[in-house]
């Protein structure tokens, strides 16, 4: 199992990022994100410390694979362009956005401008529109089916559109705290309860891998 979606102390999740990493590899995960909520208060030393602690779990954790990451959340739509590039420029290789989730009350435009800026991937999307969805597909912006409570409930709606179109899906735990770093078992449960058959769904599990490797294997930007 991957999840390139996940949250530590560093923002509202309950583990710090070492202990988060264990529990995942005792679950078999093979690379996970840690991609905590940011905003413009905290994004520079969220960034610079998970950077940190990234590179310490890989080089002693036996086998699993962090890679260091930020969630755009609650921002307003016209700052997420700014700081999706300032998180690049900080060492971030994953940038998710917080998208319109009927769970919460996200900005409406978040998706749009989201998908407009250089990001990787629009976390728990809502009922996002079939224009965002082409949108997505164009600018090779994955779009996350959630096992996350609360956000799930819009995941059939966001698979429905995203296979019409053609855009890309990955499966994404949003986890926060244990229980919620769900099995290989369990996130096949959720795709094929948004609709998708086996085969889609073991294609969205390819193409969370392929991000995973892409991304482990991304040399740092430079800041200038």
């Amino acid at each position: 199992m991957i999840s390139l979606h996940n949250h530590t102390i560093h923002s509202d999740g309950e583990l710090i990022p070492s202990e988060l990493a264990r529990r995942c590899e005792i679950e078999g995960y093979s690379h996970i994100g840690i991609t905590d909520h940011a905003d413009s208060s905290n994004l520079e030393t969220l960034v610079l410390s998970t950077v940190k602690v990234c590179r310490d779990i890989n080089k002693y954790f036996s086998s699993i694979k962090a890679i260091p990451g930020v969630e755009l959340t609650h921002v307003a739509p016209k700052q997420i362009a700014f700081l999706a590039k300032e998180a690049r420029k900080l060492g971030a290789k994953l940038v998710l956005v917080h998208g319109e989730t009927i769970a919460e009350p996200v900005r409406p435009g978040t998706n749009f401008e989201a998908l407009n800026s250089d990001i990787d991937i629009l976390a728990h999307p809502g009922l996002i529109t079939r224009k965002e969805v082409e949108l997505a597909k164009k600018r090779g912006i994955y779009l996350e089916i959630t096992t996350k409570n609360g956000h799930s409930l819009t995941n059939g709606h966001v698979a429905k559109l995203a296979l019409q179109v053609g855009a890309k899906m990955v499966i994404g735990t949003d986890g926060h705290r244990p229980g919620e770093f769900v099995t290989l078992a369990q996130g096949l449960k959720t795709m094929q309860g948004a609709g998708l058959s086996v085969a889609q769904s073991l294609v969205l599990l390819k193409n969370t891998k392929k991000i995973a490797e892409e991304k482990l294997n991304e040399k740092r930007k430079r800041r200038v």
